[in-house]
């Protein structure tokens, strides 16, 4: 059974910063990659960065280069989202995700 938790989200000021956590569990983690998708009300999830199965190569959207860096354990079976320099335009809820699966996600608010 595929299983992909997501934890460490939460209330932050401009500028402050958070580590999210991915969980993973059911499948073959060491040979999969890893996304994270974020979402906010009323507008399209949106590919926020992605890693491949050794970890070997990323990409990130625009709109995070520099600020976000997406790395994995494949000895624990979790992907991590280090997000520096937050802004107000990151607030949403954060889900890691692998074909056909999508976690629960993770509240990220910014807000002075």
């Amino acid at each position: 059974q595929v299983r992909l938790v997501e934890s460490g989200g939460g209330l932050v000021h401009p500028g402050g910063s958070l580590r999210l956590s991915c969980a993973a569990s059911g499948f073959t983690f060491s040979t999969t990659s890893m996304r994270w998708y974020r979402q906010a009300p009323g507008l399209e999830r949106e590919l926020v960065a992605y890693i491949s199965s050794t970890g070997g190569s990323t990409t990130y959207a625009d709109s995070v280069k520099g600020r976000f860096t997406i790395s994995r354990d494949n000895a624990k079976n979790m992907v991590f989202l280090q997000m520096n320099n937050l802004k107000p335009e990151d607030t949403g809820v954060y889900l890691c995700w692998i074909p056909n699966y999508w976690g629960q996600g993770t509240q990220v608010t910014v807000s002075s």
